[in-house]
């Protein structure tokens, strides 16, 4: 089923009659839910602490558990083997494994960017496609693997020239005539802290990578026998980053601070202005189907860039690893619109 654009009238009132109707729902009918990020509590997380924080999930009939992801775990795995019922995933990861025939499947993208970026010293180029010529590039293996063959295949970048990343910005920020990946979200704030410039910012999807981010997945049995415990989850999560982004977020925030108490205010500030001012999560198509929606269009420029690079198989059908029936119905117009005075 193709995203549509939903009218906000009807948008409107079908919120409402939702919350009249769901509002009578006892709280022991609740369904238990786990979700499973990708990294520690952060503000790249906002959104799902927020639908718990403010009832999102609970409207319609979840109980939502949050289970950070991190070095020593595995939420993919456990997502597999039926210990959690979603996961926060990437493009990649879901087309490997519809190449693998593991039954993964993502049923919307709550970052229509990739925050992915490269960084340079301030005014050592003068564009994005410049990046190419410079003497190193700071790359994990990881991203060697994924956007480095974009980087490679679209704009001409020697892979003798990449360095691995160690995860620290110390050799980047002594070396003027370099790059370094990270996240929009994340990296910037750490060079402009411990080297103490403001480096120049590279957003890859600024560029022409295609890559949805922060995908959500599931198994296809979820799909088939508890759709409607999708559908909430998925349209309770657009609500939940709309309130997050514009709204009142001082209780999801306090969720991610007692998750992560090693992650400082300030981080968190950072990270949330800049979730808003690069349109990671509303921007594009979200501005007009919702958050969180996906289109045919852009997966099929997805596999069209990552096929061709070599990231995933050429010719895989994007289908066997997404569907289109949940995202981009349009749940969070009318909160982003009352938030934002539309």
């Amino acid at each position: 089923m193709s995203p549509r654009t939903p009218s906000p009238v009807l948008s409107a009132v079908a919120a409402l009659a939702a919350v009249a109707a769901l509002a009578a729902v006892p709280a022991a009918a609740a369904t238990p839910v786990t979700f499973g990020t990708n990294w520690v509590a952060q503000a790249e997380h906002g959104g799902y602490y927020q639908a718990v924080a403010d009832g999102s999930y609970a409207a319609c009939g979840l109980e939502v558990t949050i289970l950070p992801g991190g070095p020593q775990v595995n939420n993919r795995a456990l997502l597999v083997a039926g210990q959690i019922d979603f996961y926060m995933g990437g493009p990649v990861g879901v087309l490997a494994a519809a190449a693998e025939g593991i039954p993964m499947v993502a049923v919307a993208a709550d970052f229509q960017k990739d925050p992915q970026i490269l960084m340079t010293h301030p005014g050592r180029v003068a564009g994005f496609d410049a990046i190419a010529g410079l003497s190193r590039y700071y790359i994990g293996n990881e991203g060697f693997a994924t956007f480095f063959r974009w980087l490679e295949a679209a704009k001409g970048f020697d892979p003798a020239r990449r360095v691995p990343y160690a995860f620290s910005p110390a050799p980047f920020i002594a070396d003027p005539d370099s790059a370094q990946q990270g996240y929009v979200t994340s990296e910037p704030f750490a060079v402009a802290r411990e080297g103490g410039f403001v480096p120049d910012v590279w957003l890859l999807a600024d560029a022409g990578y295609p890559a949805y981010s922060q995908l959500v997945v599931t198994m296809r049995e979820t799909i088939a026998r508890r759709p409607e415990v999708v559908r909430c989850f998925v349209e309770a999560t657009a609500i939940g980053w709309a309130n997050f982004l514009y709204g009142d977020n001082t209780q999801a925030l306090a969720a991610i601070r007692a998750a992560n108490p090693d992650l400082s205010g300030a981080q968190l500030d950072y990270s949330l202005e800049a979730l808003r001012r690069h349109g990671i999560v509303d921007s594009g198509d979200a501005a007009t189907a919702g958050i969180g929606v996906m289109t045919a269009a852009r997966w099929e420029a997805i596999l069209g860039t990552l096929g061709p690079a070599g990231v995933v198989p050429e010719g895989l059908d994007w289908r066997r690893a997404v569907t289109l029936d949940f995202a981009g119905s349009g749940a969070a117009l009318p909160v982003v619109a009352r938030l934002r005075g539309r």
